[in-house]
């Protein structure tokens, strides 16, 4: 198995009983599951049975599925709406007694509009129930095509959410390796200021203070070791399967919580620069795990 983008295409066909009908079913990111279904009138299951069959499927994104469906000709019932002839025999009467017009042909009334009428209704319930089952089932054929292209996605990201974690791993090791020159140098800072407090009579918990706030800034161990355990934890994320995006998102926040700290902590230009490509490969890596389900 593999991770599941949030974007995708899927499409089925099929025909029953004179009826033909094609959906469509497409995705695109969201934070949650949203189901959008348009399907054709008199067929109000079929958007219970969508909903459900995609929540079945997934756990983000927007969904939406399209069904047309359409009648053949010679399967469509033909009702002669009577009442709509009368209405043009009664406004034609004043021309034929006029002598105005002459008595129209039976095919010439039965060509206008709204005389002869197709009936697309089921009124058989079995039959409804039948069709509705078919179509639902296509429904599910093209919801079953979404769900792989969505897979085809995740294939994808899988290899670009790597590189990403490759380059953040890459540079914790550089922020490690700056990080063990930061206590000699703090070192000197130190002895700097001390030298400095007790040339102005400064008093013993002044100077205690000082050499506890240097000392917290010369210890990043503490985040290089949650940095190394968020990458491996990611990368656990993404070699599983199912819906890990929600669960990568809030990492990536912990990424960047321990990317703050370690720049607000350097005591050297170097560090504080490695802290800034960190953050910009994890802000990098943040924006592929929105396309992540």
């Amino acid at each position: 198995m593999t991770i599941s983008g949030m974007t995708g295409f899927g499409r089925a066909d099929g025909a029953l009983a004179g009826w033909s009908w094609a959906v469509e079913a497409r995705s695109v990111n969201g934070r949650n599951l949203e189901v959008r279904f348009r399907g054709p009138p008199g067929f109000d299951g079929l958007e219970r049975a969508c909903r459900e069959l995609a929540q079945a499927r997934f756990q983000r994104g927007q969904v939406t599925v399209g069904v047309q469906a359409r009648r053949s000709e010679g399967a469509s019932a033909v009702r002669l709406n009577l009442d709509q002839l009368e209405r043009y025999l009664a406004a034609g009467a004043p021309y034929l007694e006029s002598g105005r017009a002459s008595a129209p042909s039976l095919d010439g009334l039965l060509a206008l509009k709204g005389v002869i009428e197709t009936e697309d209704a089921v009124e058989d319930p079995e039959a409804r129930a039948e069709l509705e089952a078919a179509i639902s089932a296509s429904i599910g054929q093209a919801l079953d095509g979404l769900a792989s292209a969505r897979r085809e996605e995740g294939r994808a990201l899988e290899g670009v959410l790597a590189g990403f974690l490759d380059r953040i791993a890459g540079l914790v090791d550089k922020a490690e390796a700056l990080a063990a020159d930061q206590p000699p140098s703090i070192r000197d800072r130190f002895a700097k200021r001390m030298a400095d407090l007790l040339g102005e009579g400064a008093e013993e918990g002044r100077i205690l203070q000082e050499a506890a706030a240097m000392a917290v800034k010369a210890d990043v161990r503490e985040e290089l070791d949650r940095l190394v355990g968020h990458v491996a934890a990611a990368r656990q994320l993404i070699a599983g399967d199912g819906g890990v995006g929600r669960r990568l998102d809030f990492l990536t926040q912990e990424f960047m919580r321990e990317a703050n700290t370690l720049c607000s902590k350097s005591a050297s230009g170097a560090l504080t620069a490695t802290g800034l490509d960190l953050k910009a490969v994890i802000d990098q890596f943040r924006e592929q795990v929105q396309n992540v389900e």
